[in-house]
């Protein structure tokens, strides 16, 4: 691949070529292009004085905010690698991640310091490498000083497009988090893919929700920060649709990564209180991390008037794979759409990784330069996931006669019913149409004579009731008998376990009911 530039000599072209421009914001500050590389710089330098150097990894337990990103423009010009932990999993993963790693420091933010301290002495990390965002704290540099002390000069350190900038890992959906290693030019690959597939311009501004943690916004919100556009960053827990609407309203919002939960509550705002608002700034919306549902896509497109919305397909591993533009979001319902561009192909083979013709469902498997360099130190796990050069993150799919791509479900959630195969999306689909329900979650069950059985697990509209019989019969008509769910439980939405970016852990839904 060329040699593009990273992101850290892009904050650095940038701060010459829009030096008026804001580059990053919140609430409370705002850093021009020329101001945040200089602070890049500086804790660049900061992250070096440590003893830290090329090649190291750095564990990161933040939510989101401006110094996260400053963390990964530093780290993108110091050639240090950034280890970013979902601030939501369990301390003993945190420590798992962190340690697997082999991070040589650590950076947390002053609401995770109690985590980090009950995990601190098994952690193999030197006791002076522990640095504190926000407040101070014994025992934690302060991350302010090492800005203060850091040098403003560019660090003079040779990297190459291929060098590693971010291990992150994988949510967990089927077991032990996965670390993923992915190089800068795997990120620069997809900034300017994304800048051409979406239409983004400098100057564009970008609402940050999704969390800094992950994979999404690794790619959406640094792609505004490498073609000149503004990111407003606000945290990613305790989602509020009307203070995310004033927002938009307030800071000329034009583009949003959501996710079909953030739709569903930004929709359940009874619409004289959405009507306060005015979002006439957004002009495109992207939904991503799961399937969006057609009712929820026509009501977006209702409320933000003349928005282009986008649904993307892809994995941390992959990058985006499929995107199902604008005009085809209500011509092809519940499709994935086409390749990206620049993804080179994308094929549904069979278990014996044969390619099946159109119609029939496979596992979906592509290449492109905005793929992964492999599971880190987990040469068996990396090669299980490829056929030659294409790659698979466990999704099953198929692909119709027009050429468009449509998610079926993940491969470790099918369930297997007296020999017959049943997808959890389509049951969880038909669920979510009754008045009543606001989300659903399809498993299989133990069961004697069928081996599993299938069990929904629904979240009911805030002040709604309904009775398992109800969504039983209202499936009765909708689905074959073999798919109907034969058991029913009802939870509060913080009962369902979630990723960071909103998917269901199917997992530990079936975990909790084998313990049931």
């Amino acid at each position: 691949m060329a040699n593009w530039l990273n992101l850290g000599e892009m904050l650095k072209l940038n701060a010459r070529k829009y030096p008026d421009t804001v580059c990053l914001m919140d609430r409370n500050r705002s850093y021009t292009f020329p101001e945040s590389n200089q602070r890049a710089c500086r804790l660049a330098h900061g992250l070096m004085s440590l003893g830290l150097k090329k090649g190291d990894k750095v564990s990161c337990l933040l939510e989101n905010c401006i110094e996260f990103v400053e963390i990964y423009l530093a780290c993108a010009k110091a050639g240090i690698v950034v280890n970013p932990i979902n601030f939501r999993v369990s301390p003993s993963d945190a420590l798992y991640i962190a340690n697997h790693a082999e991070a040589k420091a650590f950076i947390a933010q002053d609401i995770f310091t109690d985590t980090v301290d009950g995990i601190r002495k098994d952690l193999k990390i030197p006791k002076d490498r522990f640095v504190v965002v926000g407040k101070e704290k014994d025992g934690y540099i302060p991350y302010e000083s090492l800005i203060e002390k850091g040098d403003p000069s560019e660090p003079k350190v040779e990297l190459k497009p291929s060098d590693t900038w971010i291990l992150l890992y994988t949510s967990g959906t089927t077991g032990r988090p996965k670390g993923v290693i992915r190089s800068h030019e795997s990120y620069v690959a997809f900034y300017l893919i994304n800048a051409i597939d979406f239409d983004f311009r400098p100057g564009d501004r970008v609402l940050n929700v999704m969390p800094l943690c992950h994979v999404n916004t690794t790619f959406f919100t640094f792609t505004f920060t490498y073609i000149g556009g503004t990111t407003y960053v606000v945290p990613a827990m305790g989602f509020d649709p009307k203070k995310m609407l004033k927002i938009v309203q307030d800071a000329k919002i034009n583009f949003i990564s959501l996710i079909p939960t953030h739709y569903a509550l930004i929709l359940a705002v009874p619409e004289e209180e959405r009507a306060k608002y005015d979002v006439s700034s957004i002009k495109k919306l992207l939904c991503s991390s799961a399937p969006a549902r057609i009712e929820h896509k026509k009501g977006i497109m209702k409320y933000f008037q003349g928005v282009e919305l986008y649904e993307g397909y892809g994995s941390t591993e992959a990058g985006i794979v499929t995107t199902l533009m604008p005009e085809e979001q209500l011509t092809k319902p519940g499709s994935i759409g086409k390749e990206s561009i620049g993804t080179d192909y994308v094929k549904i083979l069979d278990d014996d990784k044969n390619e099946l013709p159109t119609g029939e469902i496979g596992e979906l498997y592509s290449r492109g330069p905005m793929m992964f360099d492999g599971y880190y130190k987990d040469p068996e796990k990396t090669a299980k996931s490829f056929a030659g050069e294409w790659f698979s993150a466990g999704d099953m799919a198929y692909q119709d006669k027009d050429g468009y791509f449509f998610l079926v479900d993940r491969k470790n959630n099918m369930i297997i019913t007296g020999g017959e195969h049943v997808f959890p999306s389509e049951v969880e689909n038909i669920i979510c149409q009754h008045e009543m329900v606001f989300d659903a979650a399809v498993i299989g069950v133990p069961h004697d004579k069928w081996g599993e059985q299938v069990h929904a697990v629904v979240i009911l509209k805030e002040g709604c009731s309904c009775r398992d019989t109800d969504l039983m019969d209202f499936c009765r008509d909708r689905l074959a008998g073999f798919k109907r769910p034969k058991s029913v439980q009802f939870i509060s939405p913080e009962e369902m376990p979630r990723t960071g970016t909103g998917k269901i852990l199917h997992r530990i839904l079936r975990e909790r009911c084998s313990k049931e």
